[in-house]
């Protein structure tokens, strides 16, 4: 498969996933968290389909488009492994986590570290959608969507 139909089965099924919580599976009362920030795209889109929800963003480095970019109190500037050690405990409804870069051995870095802290960051209920798998022991794996390829996003439900 090419890298742009790749990516284009990837941000079919980051939206399919996004809408299928917006639509279909309650998720209770706390803030949406969007684990790394990009050009704002994601972070565009949980703001249009979740407008009563605070949505807080995190990245390395402000550099989303003007249009996608949060106000100052809702952007959490610095390595995400640290600076969402913050929000561990925060009760957050729904965090999104697309911080995958594609290559096996730096994501393998990064499955050391997601898991823990979406699954901190989440309140009972709450759920995650990720580009990545997060095994946890408080997570649980939702069915997969029929749109969604085998091991091309996930989503899971805080227990």
């Amino acid at each position: 498969m090419s890298r742009l139909d790749s990516f284009i089965n990837r941000m079919s099924a980051q939206r399919d996933l996004l809408n299928h919580v917006r639509d279909d599976l309650a998720i209770p009362e706390g803030p949406i968290f969007e684990i790394g920030l990009g050009n704002g795209r994601t972070f565009s889109h949980l703001r249009e389909n979740f407008p009563n929800r605070r949505v807080i963003a995190f990245d390395r480095k402000l550099a989303s488009h003007n249009s996608a970019t949060p106000d100052p109190q809702d952007f959490v500037e610095g390595e995400i492994r640290e600076s969402g050690q913050a929000f561990i405990g925060a009760g957050a409804a729904l965090v999104h986590a697309d911080i995958g870069t594609g290559y096996d051995d730096k994501d393998a870095i990064t499955m050391t570290w997601l898991p823990q802290m979406v699954a901190g960051m989440l309140t009972t209920g709450g759920v995650a959608v990720s580009g990545l798998p997060l095994e946890h022991p408080h997570l649980e794996e939702l069915p997969r969507l029929p749109t969604v390829a085998e091991g091309r996003y996930f989503h899971y439900r805080r227990l």
